[in-house]
This record gives structure tokens, sequence and C-alpha cells, in this order.
């Protein structure tokens, strides 16, 4: 079992969290959101489209501008409380690594703190806890906030050596978000509101990120709850040789593997798309009945 804020999701049941970035740099929307209008109407079509997780992040993933705790604070607080007074029944999530930023966003209405980079600030969990609110725990490498990889390399499992696709990356995924799992919940966070992200392109190449995803059925099978932020990344650009705006048909491809190898929650910028691809494989997969089925019947 799943639960977030108000909401509880059952073992099959593929979770949508939209992305409202609430910067004016980000890598996809270039700061279309950063204004509360236009990011409350984001909030209101995702919603209608079938999100129920709203993830809002005040600092973009990528170098750039330097964003202090107080300016993140300022740009996240007060819209989760809109989101709050809005929609009631929503999850609020708020992708931060700050457990200044995290307390404040807890104190507003967030249900989830999406740890993007880690565990890099060790007191967000502690944030998580004192809060009851769930937290993401994902692998990134060890990778510094706002740093892009460079050389990257993972040690081969044993007996693997110059094989292909066997870089060792998910070994390391595993002991990373296990270990910040297992901690989170020493420290009082709800065993039923963590969930593990393999971290796509966060203190990775091309190729880990292939191979993580190649890999997900083994983080699926420890009982966590996976989450996925595949959406329009560098891989899946590279992947295609795709610029951003050019990277949807990846992403969804990628989306449907994912949801046949179990993963739970999905991080996107365009949900109706996404929400008909976990839909199909859902029903392939025999979880859900079609919507319609006159054929042959008649």
């Amino acid at each position: 079992m799943l639960r977030l804020g108000t909401r509880e999701f059952g073992e099959h049941e593929p979770v949508v969290m939209a992305i409202v970035n609430r910067t004016p740099d980000s890598f996809y929307d270039r700061g279309a959101t950063f204004r509360d209008e236009p990011a409350l109407d984001r909030v209101e079509q995702a919603v209608a489209e079938g999100a129920a997780i709203i993830d809002i992040g005040g600092v973009k993933a990528g170098p750039g501008d330097e964003v202090t705790a107080e300016e993140e604070a300022r740009r996240t607080v007060g819209f989760v409380a809109e989101v709050r007074r809005r929609w009631p029944d929503v999850v609020i999530s708020v992708d931060t690594w700050r457990h200044e930023v995290g307390e404040a966003v807890c104190e507003a209405g967030a249900d989830l703190l999406n740890d993007a980079w880690g565990g890099v600030d060790p007191r967000l969990a502690e944030v998580a806890a004192r809060y009851g609110a769930g937290l993401v725990c994902t692998h990134a490498g060890g990778a510094e906030p706002r740093t892009r990889p460079h050389r990257v390399a993972y040690e081969p499992p044993a007996g693997t050596d110059g094989a292909p696709g066997a870089s060792g990356v998910v070994e390391d995924i595993l002991r990373v978000t296990l270990g910040l799992a297992e901690r989170a919940v020493e420290l009082g966070v709800r065993r039923d509101g963590i969930l593990i992200d393999p971290g796509h392109d966060f203190g990775k190449s091309t190729r880990h990120s292939l191979e993580a995803t190649r890999g997900l059925g083994r983080l699926t099978e420890t009982g966590w709850p996976v989450l996925v932020s595949l959406s329009n990344k560098d891989f899946v650009g590279e992947t295609l040789d795709r610029p951003v705006k050019e990277r949807l048909t990846g992403t969804l491809a990628t989306t449907a593997v994912s949801a046949w190898l179990g993963a739970r929650v999905y991080r996107v910028h365009e949900v109706a798309e996404t929400k008909q691809v976990l839909d199909m494989v859902s029903s392939i997969a025999g979880y859900r009945p079609p919507a319609v089925a006159r054929r042959g019947l008649a």
C-alpha cells in the first residue's frame, strides 16, 4: 500500500505526478509556470487529465543562477498553500533537497518531499518524519545538487567485467536507495509513504540510465514503490538524437517499459499522454478492464 496525503493507492494502480516548475529557467517549459496564474492553470489542467500528485519545484535541476533557500521557499511555500486550498484532496509534492524548505512547505500543506539529490541534506528525512510526510529516496550517484555528471563510473558486479550492459549502476542504485529508505524508517518516516527512485540522468550517463531502466524490475522486486522521472530527459534525447521538444515518443516508450516492469509513480510533463500509456499497459497486464468492450459482441 502506498499512502500519500489523504490518498491510498493500490498495488497495481499507476500514479501520475505532474510537474509544476516555479522557476524562470526550467529546461523544458522555460519559465511558463513561474508566475502564479499560469502555474495554477497548469495544476487545474493536470488534475483534470488524471494527475493524482502535483510536484512543485523552486530550483531547476541543472546548473544556473544561484537560488538560495530563502528564494526557493518564496517560490514554493505560498503556492503550496494555495494549491492545498483549491484542491484539498490532491497530493502535493515538493521537489527540494533542503531541510529548511521542506519544513516550510510541510507547514503550508505539502504531503511528500521529493529529494532528487539522494539525501545530500540528511535532515530532510527528519522533517518528513516530524510532519508525517512521505519521502522520495533517489539515487544521484553522489552528485552535488545542480551539477552535471562527468566521467561517472560504477564498479561492475563480480564476474561481469567487460560484459555489455553491466556497469554496476543497478547495484549502486539498490544499495543507495534501500539504505536511504531504511534510514528514513528508522527516523520515523511512515513506511507506506516512502518511494525509491533510480534517478535517471542524475549522476549517470545515457548508457547508465538505459541500464537502470532495463534493471527496474530489480527495484520493484524489493517491495518499495518505485518512482521514475523520465519525462523529456537527456538520456531519451541522446538515445534518439532529439531536442527537448521532440522527446515525447521516447519518453512514452520508456514509460511503457517501466510500467511493465512494475514502477508505480511517474513524474511527467505530459499528463494525458502518460495516463493513456499507463492505462493501456495496465489493461494488457490484466489489472484494468477496457473502457469499452463492444467488439465481437454484437
